[in-house]
């Protein structure tokens, strides 16, 4: 068993976006949507670490191997003001069930709780059962009032 002391997490850093997007595609790969993934390293550096980051990332490195990574942004709540929004955590399947996941969802509650936000909120695929139950562990609320809605920019109707 990995200790968790073998397992570094820090703020990701510009020069980690392969390694962000090799597990972005981990991911994707996991959730059966390989062919969904149209972001790029130069997309992740251009929109994470230039002048107005879009989210904050934090990487798990496990002998300097990047091996899992969180991903967040802030999302506005008319009703609550800013919330912190963890887009996704990934953790490598060769690394899974070593406590990763968990340094990183404690590292994304700690920043949350030390900047103010007072909710961390986030989305699970209903067939993750791995993930559903880790995030019970957290006694994490699930909500099945709402659904998710995508419009497609190019579409307008009059």
């Amino acid at each position: 068993m990995l200790s968790t002391d073998a397992c570094l997490v820090r703020e990701a850093q510009s020069s980690d976006s392969d390694s962000i997007y090799q597990l972005i595609c981990h991911l994707a790969e996991f959730e059966r949507a390989p062919h969904e993934v149209t972001n790029t390293p130069e997309k992740i550096i251009q929109h994470g670490f230039g002048d107005t980051p879009l989210f904050k990332a934090w990487v798990a490195e496990v002998d300097n191997q990047i091996v899992g990574m969180a991903l967040c942004y802030i999302r506005y709540s008319t009703w609550k003001g800013p919330l912190f929004y963890l887009e996704d955590i990934v953790v490598h399947a060769d690394y899974r069930g070593k406590y990763i996941g968990t340094r990183l969802l404690n590292t994304c509650v700690e920043y949350c709780k030390a900047s103010g936000y007072p909710k961390l909120v986030f989305q699970v695929l209903d067939w993750n059962e791995a993930a559903i139950h880790f995030y019970k562990k957290w006694n994490a609320a699930f909500d099945p009032q709402w659904v998710n809605v995508t419009i497609e920019s190019d579409v307008s109707k009059d």
